[in-house]
């Protein structure tokens, strides 16, 4: 299946399923993430605010906050600005797909990011990830040698992402 079609493919997957529907299914997926021996050792991690199609992550990001820097990152024209996640209040509402962004100090330093939780619309067992195609990830993943774990529904989990040359395949998927 080529990348375009896989894309619609997953987006019906996913409007089958109501939003507190995405959010029971994604705190299985949170457990399966703390334990991840990587995760438990990272002091810096990259995570996303999720969009209402993705798993659901603001619970997970404000709770281990507490105990670990927490970036997000901020669409910016076609690249993406890391920030640090002080709060939910701190959020601002972003120029791209709306999603909510931490206005606090930019993150420049990618050397200093241990773990990278990475949303994409598909997943393969070879750590190959498909997402939405603009290349924000695999623009900043490819700089990063962070520990790169995807996160995806079961559903989204596929036998076969299509790939090219500038896409950054993912340590593990937790799905």
């Amino acid at each position: 299946m080529e990348k375009k079609e896989l894309r619609k493919y997953i987006r019906e997957l996913k409007r089958r399923h109501t939003p507190e529907e995405k959010r029971e299914m994604s705190y299985p997926l949170w457990k399966k993430l703390e334990q991840n021996e990587c995760f438990q050792q990272a002091e810096v991690v990259l995570g996303y605010w999720s969009m209402e199609d993705e798993v659901y992550t603001h619970d997970f990001i404000i709770e281990w906050a507490k105990e670990k820097t927490f970036l997000l990152p901020c669409v910016r024209g076609d690249e993406l600005e890391l920030r640090y996640f002080d709060s939910e209040e701190a959020l601002c509402p972003g120029e791209a797909f709306a999603i909510p962004e931490p206005v606090g100090t930019l993150f420049t330093d990618l050397s200093l990011i241990d773990f990278v939780i990475v949303p994409g619309v598909a997943f393969d067992a070879r750590g190959n990830r498909l997402g939405r195609g603009k290349g924000y990830y695999d623009r900043i993943l490819k700089y990063c040698r962070a520990y790169k774990a995807g996160l995806c529904f079961d559903f989204q989990f596929v036998d076969e992402v299509p790939i090219d040359g500038n896409d950054v395949r993912m340590d593990i998927v937790i799905h």
